[in-house]
């Protein structure tokens, strides 16, 4: 009879459990798939010039002028998007080597001084005349 009385007095001090609602973060409502969603946070569209190239181009006197500029960025981000991780990227007046992958130009060279150079650890070419 004790152990009887015993349980019940265990029972009535556990507490009771209640169903509570959870609040459970919705779902986006964007349409857009992931790959989307990525493309458009990383497109940024800006090529990073590191400081030992821009050291170089100074050195060199090398000068690109802006629209020059863009027409290297678009070809390097459209090599990105083919896969490409460094690129060395050939213009009338310079030699870049550009980490597609981070978007930026990591080393440059005036194209006389390119012409008897061996680039090595490169996986794509941009030539744009």
């Amino acid at each position: 009879m004790d152990k009887i009385r015993f349980q019940q007095h265990i029972q009535q001090l556990q507490p009771t459990l209640r169903q509570q609602s959870i609040a459970r973060p919705s779902a986006p409502t964007s349409k857009q798939s992931f790959s989307q969603e990525l493309e458009k946070a990383t497109s940024s569209h800006q090529l990073k010039i590191s400081k030992h190239a821009s050291v170089r181009l100074n050195e060199r006197n090398i000068h690109i002028d802006e629209k020059q500029w863009q027409r290297i960025t678009d070809k390097v981000f459209e090599a990105r998007s083919k896969g490409v991780n460094d690129s060395l990227v050939l213009t009338d007046q310079a030699a870049l080597i550009v980490s597609a992958k981070n978007a930026t130009v990591i080393t440059a060279m005036d194209r006389n001084e390119a012409k008897d150079q061996l680039f090595t650890n490169i996986d794509g070419t941009i030539v744009l005349t």
